[in-house]
C-alpha cells in the first residue's frame, strides 16, 4: 500500500494527516510494513456485514467423525450399555420402562428447540486485517465513525475514558459522546465460497469474517486494539440509491416485527437506505427496480416474515427554468407572431409584484422591509460544476462554520483547501465563458449554493452598498472582506435560509430545484445605513449572532427605529429589540422563500427526471422490437455498434427512471430472451415540454387539434407527483363531453 493512500485512508477528507496526534501517526509504519508481532496494534477495517443460516456455522454444522472419535464413541456406548444391563439386574423392569419412556419424550422437544434456533439467521463482519494478528480470546475496540483520536487521548489522560469497557455494552447502550465499544473476539472465519471455516488466528493482509459484532457494528467500522487509532473512510458505491417505497404490514399488530426487520435488512445490505419520513412513513430506498424487488422479498421472509403491503415506487424529479423559446412547439418563429405563446402559471399572469418576467418585487408583512429577487437558469456548465462538487461544497460550508459540524478550516485537510480554490476558479471561468447577466457575476456575489447548502443553485447579491463577508473568505490567506455590520449578519441568515426553503420544495410538485439562480437586486431595510459597523471584520463563527448576543448590543444601535416614521412607533422601539429584530428575521425568510417561488413561475418552468443510463446487447433479429418497447418508454438510442465475429448489436440508449418499472422483463418477453439491459444511473434531463402547454397558433390548433390529443408527459408527471404529496390536482372527471352517439334513430 503506498504512503498517500495509507494518509488519507487515516486521515478522512476533512482532515490533514500532520494534525493527527503522533501516536496515531506511528501507526502509519505498521500500516506499511503490515507487521504481525504480538505488540504490534491490530487493525481491521469492516467492510459490510452479511446474514449466515445459524445452520451454516462451521460450529452447527455436521461433519464426518474422524476414527478417534468413532472409537471413542464406541467405547462410550459399550460402557453405557454395560450399565444398562447391570441396572437392569437389580431394579423393577416396570420403574426401567416407566423411566425410558420419561426419556423418550423428554428428547423430542430437545430436538424441537435445536430445530427453531437454526432457522434464525447471525451476522458476520467481512473485513480486512491491515496490522496485527487477530486472536481468539482477544479484546478489541469497536470504533465509530465520529471517534477522535485527539479527544479519546486527553481524556485517557484525565482519566476520564476507562479503557477496561464492558464488552456487554452495546450500540444502543452508549450516549451521544461516546463513539466506542469493546468485544471479546470468540469467532473467526475463512471464508471459502459458500462455506465458512473456524479458525484460530488471522494474521494481517487476509480477509476475515468476525462473529458476534450484530450489535456493536451497523454497516461498516473500523476495529482496533488501541483507542488512538483513527476511523477510516466510508465505503464508496457507484450505484446510488434513487428508488425508493413505503412500506406497511398488513396486520398492523406486525408493526414492531417490520420495525426490526427493516434494521436487519439495513444491517445486511450496505446500498440500501431504510428511513421514517416525516409522515411517519418507513421507507426503502434501493437503487433499482431488481435491487427494490430483492429488498422486499428478504424482508419478508427472511427478516420481518411477515406480509407487507408495498406503495408504488417513487421516484424523484427535479424543477428548473430554461431561456425563453423563440419557436413555438410547430417550429415557427415567435417573435414574429403578434403575441408570445410561451406558457406561464395563470395565477402570476396580472400581479402587482412581478414587474418583469423572472423580476418579483416583493415587501414584508410589516413593511420595512422592500426586496426585488430576480430568477434566471444557470449555464450548464455551472450546473454541471456544482452537482459534481456537491461533496466540496459540503466541506466549504464547514468550513464557513455554518453547518452543525464542530470542525474548522484550519483542520481541512491541503488537497480539500486546493480543490475549493480550484472549484472556485472554475466556477469564475464558467461565468466568464457565459453569456448575458452571468458574464459579469464574479464567485464574490456567491451568498449561497441550494438546497442543503451544497445543490446545484445559486443565491447572488448584487448591490452596491450591502457590506457582508465573503463565501470563500476563510479558504485565502488575504482576504478583501468588506466589514459587515451586525444586523447584515442577521438578516443574510434569514435571507439564506428563506432562499434554502425555496430550492428544498419548487412550486410545481415541491420537488428540489436544479439549476436554478436567484438575485437579489434590492433589499431595503428601514435606517439600515445608520447601524454602526463592526471595527474588525468577524470571522463567519462570530458574525453568525443569536438573539441573545443582539440584546448586549442594545446600547450601541439604540435610536435605529425599524419603520420611517416616528408616528408608527409611537413607543420608540428599536431596532435592538429582540421581538423586533426577531420578527423582522423572520418575514424576511418567509418574503424571500415567496419571492423565489413567484419569479420562478414567471418563467419558462420544466421537470427534470432522472436517467437510466441502459446497455443492451442484441442480435439483429429482434432490434425491430427492441426499439418499439424503447420508444413506448420515452427512451433514446446514444450509440449502435455490431460486435465483431457476431451477429450481437451493443446498444446504449438512456431511458427514464420512472418508466423503467417493468422495463426488463417486457423487453426479455418481447425479444424472447434474446435482448437483455442493464441499467445505471446516469444524470438529470430536462424534459422540453411545458407542463402548462396548449395549442394557441392556428398551426398547433391543426396539427394537435382543439383537445390537444397528445399526452403531456410533463403534465402526467407533475399531477402524478402531486396527487402522491397529497396537493391540488386541476383535474376534470370529464374533459370533454360529447353527446351519445346510436346506431339508429329515436322514433
Amino acid at each position: 500500500m503506498s504512503t498517500d493512500h495509507i494518509e488519507k485512508l487515516m486521515s478522512g477528507p476533512t482532515q490533514q494527516f500532520n494534525s493527527l496526534p503522533p501516536e496515531t501517526k506511528q501507526l502509519k509504519h505498521a500500516f506499511s510494513e503490515c507487521r504481525s508481532g504480538p505488540e504490534e496494534p491490530t487493525i481491521v477495517f469492516v467492510s459490510k456485514m452479511f446474514p449466515v443460516e445459524r445452520k451454516s456455522l462451521p460450529e452447527n454444522r455436521l461433519r464426518p467423525l474422524t476414527q478417534e472419535e468413532m472409537s471413542m464413541r464406541r467405547e462410550k456406548a459399550k460402557q453405557k450399555h454395560a450399565e444398562r444391563l447391570q441396572a437392569q439386574s437389580i431394579t423393577d423392569p416396570n420403574d426401567q420402562g416407566q423411566r425410558e419412556c420419561s426419556s423418550n419424550i423428554c428428547e423430542p422437544l430437545q430436538v424441537k428447540e435445536v430445530v427453531n434456533n437454526e432457522c434464525d439467521d447471525v451476522f458476520v463482519a467481512f473485513g480486512r486485517v491491515y496490522s496485527g494478528t487477530v486472536r481468539k480470546g482477544q479484546k478489541l475496540y469497536v470504533l465509530g465513525p465520529k471517534h477522535d483520536p485527539a479527544k479519546a487521548l486527553i481524556q485517557l489522560r484525565e482519566n476520564e475514558l476507562d479503557c477496561d469497557l464492558d464488552p456487554g455494552k452495546t450500540l444502543d447502550d452508549l450516549d451521544s459522546s461516546e463513539h466506542v465499544t469493546s468485544f471479546i473476539v470468540e469467532d473467526l472465519y475463512l471464508m471459502m465460497g459458500r462455506e465458512l471455516h473456524q479458525l484460530s488466528e488471522v494474521p494481517p493482509g487476509n480477509v476475515l469474517g468476525l462473529g458476534g459484532l450484530a450489535s456493536h457494528i451497523l454497516k461498516s467500522a473500523t476495529i482496533s486494539s488501541t483507542l488512538v487509532c483513527p476511523t477510516f473512510t466510508d465505503m464508496y458505491f457507484e450505484a446510488s440509491a434513487i428508488v425508493r417505497v413505503a412500506v406497511e404490514p398488513k396486520n398492523a399488530g406486525d408493526m414492531n416485527k417490520l420495525v426490526n426487520g427493516m434494521r436487519l435488512l439495513n444491517q445486511a445490505d450496505p446500498c440500501v437506505e431504510v428511513l421514517v419520513q416525516e409522515t411517519g412513513e418507513h421507507v426503502i430506498v434501493a437503487a433499482g427496480e431488481v435491487h427494490l424487488e430483492r429488498c422486499i422479498e428478504d424482508l419478508q421472509k427472511r427478516y420481518a416474515k411477515v406480509e407487507v403491503n408495498v406503495s408504488d415506487p417513487i421516484v424523484p424529479f427535479r424543477e428548473t427554468i430554461v431561456p425563453r423559446p423563440k419557436v413555438d412547439m410547430m417550429n415557427e418563429n415567435i417573435h414574429t407572431q403578434a403575441y408570445s405563446p410561451v406558457q406561464v402559471k395563470t395565477d402570476v399572469d396580472d400581479d402587482e409584484q412581478v414587474l418583469e418576467p423572472g423580476l418579483v418585487q416583493k415587501s414584508t408583512t410589516n413593511k420595512a422591509c422592500t426586496m426585488q429577487i430576480r430568477a434566471i437558469p444557470l449555464p450548464v456548465g455551472v450546473t454541471q460544476l456544482l452537482e459534481e462538487n456537491a461533496n466540496l461544497l459540503k466541506m466549504l460550508d464547514i468550513s464557513t462554520g455554518k453547518s452543525d459540524t464542530s470542525q474548522s478550516v484550519n483542520k481541512l485537510n491541503p488537497d480539500v483547501v486546493s480543490k475549493l480554490l480550484k472549484l472556485k476558479e472554475n466556477l469564475q471561468s464558467c461565468f466568464s465563458r457565459s453569456k448575458g447577466f452571468w458574464k459579469k457575476i464574479k464567485t464574490d456575489d456567491i451568498l449561497s449554493f441550494g438546497p442543503r447548502r451544497q445543490g446545484p443553485n445559486l443565491l447572488v447579491v448584487q448591490m452596491d452598498k450591502y457590506p457582508r463577508t465573503s463565501l470563500w473568505s476563510n479558504l485565502e490567506s488575504v482576504t478583501t472582506t468588506k466589514p459587515c455590520s451586525v444586523l447584515n449578519s442577521i438578516y443574510d441568515n434569514s435571507v439564506v435560509s428563506g432562499f434554502q426553503l425555496a430550492t428544498l420544495a419548487g412550486p410545481l410538485c415541491e420537488e428540489s430545484l436544479m439549476g436554478v439562480g436567484f438575485v437579489v437586486e434590492k433589499l431595503d431595510i428601514s435606517h439600515l445605513d445608520t447601524i454602526p459597523e463592526l471595527p474588525e471584520t468577524p470571522s463567519p463563527k462570530e458574525s453568525n449572532f443569536t438573539l441573545d448576543t443582539v440584546n448586549t448590543l442594545n446600547t450601541s444601535v439604540n435610536g435605529v427605529h425599524m419603520c420611517d416614521s416616528e408616528d408608527s412607533n409611537p413607543a420608540g422601539k428599536t431596532v435592538g429589540n429582540n421581538l423586533g429584530v426577531g420578527m423582522l428575521a423572520g418575514q424576511i425568510m418567509s418574503c424571500v422563500k415567496d419571492s423565489c417561488r413567484k419569479a420562478f413561475q414567471t418563467q419558462p418552468q420544466r421537470l427534470m427526471v432522472a436517467m437510466y443510463s441502459c446497455d443492451i446487447q442484441a442480435t439483429a433479429d429482434v432490434l425491430g422490437k427492441m426499439y418499439a418497447v424503447l420508444n413506448k418508454r420515452q427512451g433514446r438510442v446514444m450509440s449502435e455498434d455490431m460486435k465483431e465475429g457476431s451477429s450481437t448489436f451493443n446498444i446504449h440508449t438512456v431511458l427514464p427512471v420512472i418508466e423503467s418499472f417493468g422495463f426488463a422483463e417486457e423487453i426479455r418477453k418481447r425479444t424472447s430472451g434474446l435482448a437483455s439491459p442493464q441499467l445505471k444511473f446516469s444524470h438529470w434531463e430536462v424534459i422540453d415540454l411545458d407542463p402548462f402547454w396548449q395549442p394557441t397558433t392556428g398551426e398547433e390548433y391543426l396539427h394537435y387539434g382543439d383537445k390537444a390529443d397528445n399526452e403531456n408527459i410533463a403534465f402526467k408527471y407533475m399531477n402524478g407527483v402531486r396527487r402522491r404529496k397529497g396537493l391540488r390536482v386541476n383535474e376534470k372527471i370529464v374533459e370533454y363531453g360529447e353527446k351519445q352517439r346510436t346506431l339508429s334513430k329515436n322514433k
